[in-house]
């Protein structure tokens, strides 16, 4: 046997060895970082490579960082005060063919998140179609609404021609269709003789919209019956209706115990419990009453840390809900302006609906503005009216430092026009674009600027729903105003919409799934934002759109974090990007105020800001009101859209 000596010899050795093996490590990782730093250099550089690719030099085989098209269903024409009414048409189906659709929509990627209740409606609801060996089930380029599960035979989906896989029973395909109008991007064609179930779009978003409206009337009558919520606006009892959770307990579980510290109050929406009082310890707990559907416990809790003064037991199974206690001269001008009175001098941009050009009054050349022209026809051809008269209505109320400010619009027989602040430091997105990524202190203040610009849509019922660094753009100051509200909307205050739009890699999950969204999906997309400015890239990302969304459902937790991201900016992109709204920073009781408040954000000027008299970290040259050198260049537009014949459009447009 060693002696005592020894063993402190061995200790001592291998404490040594310790301290190496830890001085290592530090010096491995110190090189990591400078590899790192090293590597963010390199694609630093690679990007102003790119972004110079006009250029006899430039790296054409190289793939370019590309500006992202939102995508916008069409407008449902669900109405949502009718849908509690709507009779669903089912379709008899054996106990297999039940448990056939039922397997499938589980083990879907997409599917697997909607909630359980949603899933046998959705399986009640899918009728059945046969097809024979050599039929199109889906043909690539057609538009598509449906959604199918293939019972029996063997389908075979090609791309351009080119095989890609076979698809056995028991299996979902075509999803992307029950979410938006879109294009199949591939080709489905019977191999046998098969059988199919199918739902289509309308079918599907109908079962979403009721069972979400359902539960939230539910949820609101029984907020309407506990005393302490009755004088509360409807706003506010809505809000308290989104963040309500449901628990579900077994016989004898314990759902409140005497003498423990609680901040919850409990309404029953299923079962029964009893509540008993014991007296002393000594004692036996002396029975008071029994609770049923409707009853609530707890609600001294959410006034202030309650002592609970009596035991709460569930009789049999027990769902409860659940609530937290933390839980006008310059009118005039524009008014007698007209088309005539501008001269075009560049394109600013161009998107998905629209192209921005720079215009100054013939009359003032060091007067402005930037006109974003958007073709009738294309807008009636995409049903898109809906959103562009939106986007006037809110973009002239918005007077907000850091929303570009609309003054005027226009029409011809062909055209929309929408005269705008011109801001000449370029978007945003171009900056990022060359110089990679931004370091924390950058990417706070463009974050602050937006944040902002959140606050003032927030507080009015406006969802932005299109946060991205291509809808961001710098005055000359290098100050960032958020631009472009062609998807906002003014949904009012505790109350939602289900439009599905936005781009993909931006969308929150409430909006894939169909739930109904407000403004806490802006929350979720600031998120996204902070983490492409600080990394160079998104959290979500996927070859196509369905990729993309069934990423985003795995959540944030998901996605491993790059080192150049702090661990107190991670949280602070964890908390905005929760899967439940409600659990959202900037969606809680303060609103934008906690994420103003969050850590990542200690010391930063937040008056200095809106005051504008702190430093941006990027000031853009800027020589002159017709100086367009801060955006990229476009070819002119040669198009010539057909007439429109008016109709469908609001007179004041």
């Amino acid at each position: 046997m060693g002696t005592l000596r020894d063993l402190q010899l061995a200790l001592q050795l291998k404490i040594e060895e310790l301290r190496q093996r830890d001085a290592l490590i530090d010096e491995l990782e110190l090189e990591l970082d400078t590899k790192d730093d090293l590597i963010r250099q390199l694609q630093i550089e690679l990007d102003r490579h790119r972004s110079a690719s006009q250029h006899p030099n430039s790296l054409p085989d190289e793939p370019q960082r590309t500006k992202r098209q939102a995508i916008s269903a069409e407008p449902t024409a669900l109405d949502p005060s009718q849908l509690t009414d709507v009779t669903l048409n089912s379709y008899s189906k054996t106990k297999e063919s039940r448990e056939l659709i039922q397997r499938a929509l589980l083990e879907n990627d997409f599917m697997k998140h909607l909630e359980h209740g949603q899933i046998l409606t959705i399986m009640d609801c899918m009728y059945p179609t046969s097809l024979t060996q050599g039929c199109c089930v889906i043909q690539e380029g057609d538009d598509g609404s449906t959604v199918y599960v293939l019972e029996e035979g063997m389908v075979e989906v090609t791309k351009e021609g080119k095989k890609l896989c076979t698809i056995s029973p028991g299996k979902v395909f075509g999803e992307l269709a029950i979410l938006y109008n879109c294009t199949r991007t591939a080709s489905v064609t019977a191999l046998t003789d098969i059988k199919l179930w199918a739902i289509d779009r309308q079918g599907f978003q109908t079962i979403m919209m009721r069972t979400g409206l359902i539960k939230h009337s539910q949820y609101m009558e029984f907020l309407h019956s506990v005393p302490s919520f009755q004088s509360l606006p409807e706003d506010i009892l809505s809000k308290l209706a989104d963040v309500l959770e449901e628990t579900h307990y077994s016989d004898g579980d314990y759902i409140i115990r005497q003498g423990a510290t609680g901040d919850t109050l409990f309404i029953i929406s299923e079962g029964q419990v009893k509540v008993a009082q014991q007296k002393s310890a000594s004692e036996e707990p002396v029975f008071l009453n029994t609770l049923s559907k409707g009853d609530w416990f707890g609600e001294q809790a959410l006034k202030g840390e309650d002592i609970r003064t009596a035991s709460v037991t569930a009789l049999g199974d027990v769902t409860c809900l659940v609530i937290d206690r933390e839980m006008e001269a310059e009118a005039v001008f524009f008014s007698s302006v007209s088309l005539s009175d501008f001269n075009v001098i560049c394109t600013l941009g161009v998107g998905g609906f629209s192209r921005v050009e720079l215009v100054h009054l013939k009359s003032d050349p060091s007067r402005s503005f930037a006109m974003k022209v958007l073709t009738k026809r294309h807008i009636l051809d995409t049903s898109q009216q809906g959103h562009i008269l939106s986007e006037r209505r809110i973009m002239m109320e918005a007077h907000s430092p850091f929303t570009v400010r609309l003054y005027r619009t226009f029409r011809d027989s062909k055209y929309l026009y929408m005269l705008l602040e011109a801001c000449l430091g370029g978007e945003l997105w171009t900056l990022l674009r060359d110089r990679g990524s931004f370091d924390d202190s950058t990417t706070r203040f463009y974050t602050g600027c937006v944040i902002e610009a959140l606050a003032f849509l927030q507080c009015r019922g406006i969802v932005y729903r299109d946060l991205k660094p291509e809808n961001i753009i710098l005055d000359q100051r290098g100050y960032a105003k958020l631009v472009d509200f062609g998807f906002a909307k003014k949904v009012g205050l505790g109350k939602k919409t289900w439009t599905f739009c936005g781009t993909p890699e931006y969308v929150a999950p409430e909006i894939i799934l169909n739930k109904g969204h407000d403004c806490s999906a802006d929350c979720w997309s600031l998120g996204i934002l902070i983490f492409e400015l600080l990394s160079g890239s998104p959290p979500f990302s996927g070859s196509d759109p369905m990729k993309t969304y069934n990423i985003i459902l795995r959540g944030i937790d998901m996605v491993e974090f790059p080192k150049k991201i702090t661990k107190s900016a991670a949280n602070l992109i964890k908390r905005l990007c929760r899967d439940n709204p409600s659990e959202r920073l900037g969606n809680q009781k303060n609103g934008v105020k906690d994420i103003q408040k969050h850590k990542w954000f200690e010391g930063f000027n937040w008056e200095g800001l809106r005051q504008g008299t702190i430093d941006s970290p990027f000031t853009p040259t800027v020589d002159g009101p017709l100086d367009s050198r801060n955006f990229d260049c476009f070819p002119e537009d040669t198009s010539d859209p057909p007439p429109d014949d008016e109709s469908g459009w609001d007179l004041e447009f």
